[in-house]
């Protein structure tokens, strides 16, 4: 005659589930054949203790216990447990919270669907394009629901049949040192069945690889790095199960005459001799178009002017950035005849207005600094 139930797993018959499934664990955890190997009467108190607890954990099965004793579990239809295996088949998940693996099979009969999984795509994308914006047509590679068989991977003829090699469990179970390690069934991939006559288009797997073309739109300001989230475009699920993501990561490419620092578009213009010196207005490129920019007069080389608003959109939306110029002034090479004369000019003008005096203290304070040096170095 077996124990009472309530004594077994050492709770009141007033105990509430938490209560019942706390002692449960407790001694799942004290008696499981991995922490007692070859000890025969820790195995039959761990059969015991499941057996208890499969039954109170149970409204139905606890009522009818309580009133008619053992007979009512019979009729119940309770038929107990034909080992441990068939004990972490049917505890499988709380098994998993108490040692970290399930210590033997999954679910039975395996999962009727399963989500599909996310794909990644890099695509490169112009600096323009980043900038401002655009609608890209993009092709990818990626398993999609099988037409002929709408997913199921049955055949015409198909019936499903339990799995031979894991008997339905789903998990191959092996036993490494101390620990009761599972691995999913490679023959029926978890499901704990099998097909007879699976579908001839996917050969029973509910899905096909496909070529497939898909639009989206790059928002204007993203940067190297950056990632799109395309929802439910990744591989199709199996059996109804949701499909998967599709992540686009981008990588901008350099342009010939733009830099982006930020969210400020940089870029250098040539500007001549007399332009600096006399000042002009000069036609600038930008990703809008040409804007006309206001060089003063002496300018240097160096000078930067800035473009309000010419620049790259936050993503955030916190307004946009600015075009930098930064003016490069040309010195001129190839001077004919008469270029050389002006410039002769220019420049007596220059020591006129300036003085050999003003020239020669130049000279003098460089001459020093020199020879200063020469000395500290010695």
């Amino acid at each position: 005659m077996k124990k009472d139930y309530y004594e077994v797993l050492g709770v009141s018959s007033q105990a509430s589930s938490a209560e019942i499934k706390k002692a449960y664990r407790k001694l799942a955890l004290k008696y499981h054949p991995d922490r007692n190997p070859g000890d025969k009467e820790a195995e039959e108190m761990f059969k015991e203790a499941a057996e208890a607890y499969d039954v109170l954990r149970d409204p139905q099965k606890r009522q009818a216990y309580d009133l008619h004793g053992m007979a009512g579990v019979a009729g119940s239809g309770f038929r107990g447990f034909n080992g441990a295996d068939d004990i972490f088949s049917t505890f499988g998940d709380l098994f998993e919270d108490l040692f970290g693996f399930t210590g033997g099979q999954g679910r039975r009969g395996g999962m009727e669907s399963e989500a599909g999984s996310d794909l990644r795509l890099d695509l490169a994308v112009s600096f323009e394009d980043a900038a401002r914006g655009a609608e890209k047509e993009i092709e990818i590679t990626r398993l999609e629901t099988c037409n002929s068989c709408k997913g199921t991977g049955s055949g015409p003829e198909s019936r499903t049949m339990t799995c031979p090699q894991c008997q339905g469990r789903g998990q191959i179970i092996r036993t490494e040192g101390f620990f009761r390690v599972s691995s999913q069934c490679p023959n029926c991939s978890g499901r704990g069945t099998i097909m007879t006559h699976p579908c001839k288009s996917c050969q029973g797997k509910g899905r096909v690889r496909k070529k497939n073309k898909i639009k989206t739109r790059i928002p204007a300001g993203v940067d190297t790095g950056s990632r799109l989230r395309l929802k439910g475009e990744g591989d199709a699920g199996f059996r109804g199960g949701p499909s998967g993501d599709l992540y686009i990561v981008l990588h901008v490419e350099p342009h010939d005459f733009f830099e982006r620092k930020g969210n400020d578009i940089y870029c250098r213009i040539p500007v001549s001799f007399p332009q600096a010196s006399l000042g002009d207005e000069v036609d600038v490129p930008t990703l809008d178009g040409r804007h006309k920019v206001k060089i003063p007069p002496g300018t240097q080389s160096g000078t930067q002017f800035r473009i309000k608003g010419l620049g790259v959109p936050d993503l955030r939306g916190y307004g946009q950035g600015d075009q930098v110029v930064e003016v490069n002034v040309i010195t001129p090479v190839r001077l004919t005849e008469r270029q050389k004369e002006i410039l002769q000019e220019f420049a007596e003008i220059e020591t006129e207005k300036n003085g050999d005096g003003f020239f020669k203290r130049i000279l003098k304070r460089a001459e020093a600094v020199v020879s200063h040096g020469v000395g500290h170095g010695e």
